[in-house]
């Protein structure tokens, strides 16, 4: 019979290795992860840049918002802070990470990198500080931008590994690409636990540096 101890032991051991996996995988593909972070940033920064060169884009960017209503469901968040967290918590996990990176990158080997090296430089665009509002905004919104996309890093890591897993199975120890399919899968979970914790703190902090960290920055 197991005792309380040995339990103990075993949900320590578990835990332990929940904590060290993701760190692993991250440990042992340094390079495409390194790779990544450069793509991520670099590309929200240009599309910053280019905002600035020409301010019309970011104003047809915030038009489209508008009219394809996104900005009136985010106005009807704000309502409370919890809401307003939970909404953008859903969008960065279901409409970005699994429906835009993960999916596509399910179908098409690296499919989503792809699709999400767009987002990033159409979301620089959108942000960019054409004005003395947007600049305020973007003081605090700076931590959001850097949180979210840190664990936007982290779920473009697992559709890279998904990939190389898939297209080359020995690189996992498999003998298929079936095989290696499954495994790569396997990887893409241990990366989406610490994704999903930089998640929810990203959409928390978000959601109370837009309702209450804001509008005590603007005039």
């Amino acid at each position: 019979m197991t005792s309380t101890a040995e339990r103990g032991h075993r949900i320590e051991q578990r835990g332990s290795r929940w904590f060290r996996r993701p760190f692993q995988i991250i440990r042992a593909n340094l390079g495409a992860y390194l790779a990544l972070n450069a793509m991520a940033y670099g590309l929200f920064l240009v599309g910053m840049g280019v905002g600035l060169l020409r301010p019309e884009l970011t104003g047809a960017n915030t038009a489209s918002l508008q009219q394809d209503g996104t900005a009136e469901m985010v106005t009807w968040a704000m309502s409370s802070t919890w809401l307003f967290s939970l909404t953008i918590l859903a969008v960065n996990t279901v409409w970005l990470s699994l429906a835009h990176v993960l999916l596509p990158s399910a179908i098409v080997p690296f499919g989503g990198i792809a699709v999400f090296a767009y987002w990033a430089l159409y979301t620089g665009v959108t942000l960019a500080p054409v004005n003395e509002v947007t600049a305020l905004t973007m003081i605090p919104h700076s931590l959001t931008v850097l949180i979210e996309f840190q664990a936007y890093v982290l779920v473009l890591l697992g559709a890279y590994r998904l990939g190389m897993s898939w297209l080359r199975p020995g690189t996992v120890g498999a003998r298929t690409r079936r095989q290696g399919y499954v495994r790569g899968l396997r990887q893409v979970g241990w990366l989406g636990l610490p994704a999903l914790a930089l998640l929810v703190v990203g959409a928390i902090y978000e959601a109370v540096e837009i309702i209450h960290l804001v509008p005590l920055l603007l005039p």
